[in-house]
């Protein structure tokens, strides 16, 4: 350790080490924070921050996450609430199971090890955490809860195997949901996605998907708006209609749905997404097949970001057949293209090209016809080569002519469905959650694959399916579920009818863990349910979440299906599982993210030994407002040491009795204490914590400026100010407040003195001005009290003899008052 290190750790008599070593283990003893000791009479708060993988040991991010979580779960404590503060670890994973490949040690050892360093390190970081409730998502203990939250769906219909085009990474070897896909990547690995044809397990999320939206109300002006807006733009929800369009040489019509059905007669070709069963089928036995089939080898590798950009070039292939418009009858020649995504609506479309641009590039690029059917007021789509999307009135459409859009839509999809040729409809971006995995560190899924009798669920008294030992079985990533190699574990008999059958060789999404794990906290001891009804009607909905923006439309999204999936089975007595929501920023360095790579990477446990724990927690609160990005190139933590020791000095200076009245104290540093205490309270209430940081700051410096060349240090008001200070440091400092709170004479800990209460009295300024009009004009600016009623400030703004002069030989008309603020006269100059 450097000199200038050694002194930030020993600054003036104060012995961070030291003080660090000597709290933790007073702490450990009395538990301040302990939640639900039988009959607690406190309110009760719970406030929850994301639990972390166990990838190693606690970095930056974690310091600023777990420091913003704590201002807030301590607060509440002060101010009189039971407050539930878990932690426990998300713990199956890619990133601990390539970890431990990559080491060649059996994942379950890493896990446990880097869970075991990372609770040590938030120990150290004096994080408010009831340790009584923790646990890790590879517990079987609790994944025995995965596997039957997994049977209620599977027993609903909510969980369910098909065959399906899905995503998939080649580095990792497995699936991945659409939410996992970031631009075109793996959220993991940052790899190309491809598609591959796969048979997986899938949660019918599609089914919430109305309610996901329409409960976001409850959630307004609660969460982000960035959070409620993304979410709302992944479930991506539009009204139009499905309409049957009749191939020819097929019995069976296509469906297609469009926003647009008022644009029917606009039709001039039909294209359907090149790798969707419906292509393959309609150019089967054409003479286009062989063309298409190229076409879909040149494509495959194609993200779908890539397919959907606007600036890439149109390509396609006519398979020589035809569809039939419903509304006129006319003849739409039938095209592939990678444009057209399978997964939207139905895979097929009928292009308009006059009216969208990508329908547009695609006719001109294949010579296409382009006929208008809204009059925009636009020039023809055919000379400049652009769309017009906008609205007007409908031409060259039959009946529709003169009609407005809503007016067209509302009439076609009515004549649609008379016909029996479509209907109006809704569609939806967001699709059925994947939840197979081709990895061996996971839940395994409790279905038995029976060749007689289907999916057969495992019965419930066996749960839980546990994962076989790793020793033996080749965990590298290779495209099939390492646990298909474990045939001791996969061969078993039937439940239903005893013949030899196979476990299913797939684990879980480590997301489904994450989906209700908050639920476990308040039942975390319970061994006979997953939860109790008694304890989440007691505890839930969380109060307070926090953690980062990047799990918008992941783990958040997820845990509203789970909670609205278990309120219809009358297991939750609520639908929205997180009441508040706090999205931190990222802590980076010099304008990056922090990685060995790019030579900025710091270490979080360099920075504590540099400069203590409550030194970074304060500067990672005080840094800016906590949505926001934390340069630590622009942070000081040498300054917070020293703030620091200024604050403990005070503690030291404090002459008077501990109790005393505080009344008797001098009047303008009670003033500032209460209107410090006042609007920290509610900065940290609306999440502007370094705002409340700052006021501590000035209070410190009024009550050093007290002490020194004021009132001095046996006045009650500086004993009452310093008491603030501990108490208000105490939620971003604990080892600075808790020595404090000693040396000024009280037992620990301060994190249960309670939050002092406010005199409002001492909040109203003695004066204030008060603006006197004529007219709107300025006349005169006097001295008032702050309570002054209106009729009185009215009577002394005619007394001022500024005012009477003013007024002499004119008439007052009205006079507006507006205590303490304004006075304004009306008067006839005539």
């Amino acid at each position: 350790m450097s000199a200038d290190h050694a002194r930030d750790l020993v600054h003036e008599g104060y012995d961070v080490a030291y003080v660090q070593e000597k709290w933790l283990p007073v702490w450990d003893e009395i538990a301040p924070f302990k939640s639900g000791r039988p009959d607690d009479p406190r309110p009760k708060k719970y406030v929850l921050d994301m639990f972390p993988y166990p990838s190693g040991d606690l970095h930056m991010g974690h310091a600023e996450a777990y420091a913003l979580g704590d201002v807030i779960a301590r607060y509440w404590v002060q101010r009189g609430f039971n407050v539930m503060h878990p932690m426990g670890w998300d713990a199956f994973g890619l990133p601990a199971e390539n970890a431990a490949i990559k080491r060649n040690i059996d994942p379950t050892i890493w896990t446990y090890e880097n869970i075991a360093v990372q609770k040590a390190s938030m120990r150290r970081y004096a994080c408010s955490f009831d340790w009584d409730r923790t646990f890790n998502t590879c517990d079987p203990e609790f994944y025995r809860w995965n596997q039957w939250l997994f049977l209620q769906l599977f027993e609903r219909g909510l969980a369910y195997r098909k065959a399906s085009k899905v995503n998939w990474c080649p580095s990792c070897q497995t699936v991945l949901a659409n939410e996992q896909v970031i631009a075109g990547l793996c959220e993991r690995c940052d790899t190309p996605v491809t598609k591959k044809k796969l048979t997986q397990w899938y949660f019918k999320i599609t089914d919430y998907a109305d309610r996901l939206l329409e409960d976001m109300s409850q959630l307004e002006g609660k969460w982000p708006d960035k959070v409620l807006t993304m979410q709302r733009n992944w479930i991506g929800r539009s009204t139009g209609a499905n309409v049957l369009f009749q191939i020819e040489g097929r019995s069976e019509p296509v469906t297609i749905y469009t926003t647009r059905p008022d644009t029917l007669y606009g039709a001039t070709f039909f294209v359907v997404a090149a790798d969707s069963d419906l292509a393959a089928e309609l150019a089967k036995g054409t003479p286009a097949e062989a063309k298409f089939n190229e076409y879909v080898e040149a494509t495959k590798a194609a993200s779908d970001i890539d397919r959907m950009a606007t600036d890439r070039p149109k390509t396609g292939v006519f398979l020589e057949r035809y569809a039939i418009n419903p509304v006129n009858g006319e003849k739409l020649p039938i095209w592939v293209s990678d444009y057209v995504l399978a997964d939207y609506g139905t895979g097929a479309i009928m292009a308009v090209p006059a009216h969208d641009q990508r329908d547009l590039e695609f006719a001109r690029a294949m010579d296409l016809p382009v006929r208008v059917v809204v009059d925009t007021g636009e020039e023809d789509p055919n000379i400049t080569g652009i769309a017009t999307s906008g609205d007007g009135a409908l031409i060259n459409s039959g009946s529709l002519n003169g009609k407005s859009k809503g007016d067209a839509i509302a009439f076609i999809n009515a004549q649609l469905e008379k016909d029996g040729l479509g209907k109006a409809a809704r569609n939806y971006r967001l699709r059925d959650w994947l939840i197979s995995r081709q990895r061996y560190w996971g839940t395994p899924i409790p279905i038995i694959h029976c060749p007689s009798c289907g999916e057969v669920a495992t019965p419930l008294e066996e749960l839980p399916v546990t994962l076989p030992p790793a020793a033996g079985l080749d965990l590298k990533p290779k495209g099939t579920s390492p646990l298909g190699a474990a045939t001791d574990w996969v061969n078993v008999p039937c439940p239903k009818c005893g013949q030899p059958a196979k476990r299913d060789t797939d684990t879980m999404d480590t997301f489904v863990d994450s989906s209700w794990y908050f639920l476990r906290f308040p039942s975390s001891t319970d061994h006979a349910q997953a939860f109790s009804r008694e304890a989440t009607d007691t505890w839930l909905p969380v109060d307070q979440y926090v953690g980062g923006v990047t799990h918008a439309i992941l783990h958040l999204l997820y845990s509203r299906f789970f909670t609205k999936v278990l309120f219809d089975m009358g297991k939750l007595s609520f639908t929205e599982p997180f009441t508040r929501l706090l999205n931190q920023g990222m802590v980076v360095m010099e304008g990056s993210a922090m990685s060995k790579s790019r030579g900025n990477l710091v270490r979080l446990s360099d920075e504590l030994e540099k400069h203590g724990v409550d030194a970074i927690r304060l500067s990672m609160v005080f840094s800016g407002p906590p949505e926001d990005d934390v340069d630590w190139a622009d942070v000081s933590p040498s300054g917070s040491v020293k703030f620091l020791n200024r604050a403990w000095r005070l503690s030291g200076d404090v002459s008077s009795a501990p109790r005393v009245d505080f009344t008797k104290g001098e009047r303008s540093l009670r003033i500032a204490t209460h209107k410090a205490l006042h609007d920290a309270s509610f900065a940290v209430e609306s999440f502007r914590f370094n705002v409340a940081i700052a006021r501590v700051m000035e209070l410190v410096n009024a009550t050093r400026k007290a002490i020194d060349s004021g009132c001095g240090p046996a006045d009650p008001a500086v004993r009452e100010a310093t008491e603030a200070i501990a108490i208000m440091l105490s939620l971003v400092a604990p080892f600075t407040a808790e020595e404090m709170w000693e040396r000024l004479g009280h037992k620990p800990s301060v994190a249960l003195a309670g939050w002092p209460s406010i005199d409002e009295s001492l909040l109203v300024a003695e004066a204030v001005v008060a603006v006197i009009q004529i007219n709107g004009k300025i006349k005169e600016r006097i001295e008032v009290s702050p309570l002054i009623s209106d009729a009185d400030l009215e009577a002394v703004a005619l007394a001022n003899p500024v005012v009477a002069q003013a007024l002499l030989g004119a008439t007052v008309i009205k006079i507006i008052t507006r205590a303490p603020k304004i006075v304004n006269i009306v008067i006839n100059n005539a």
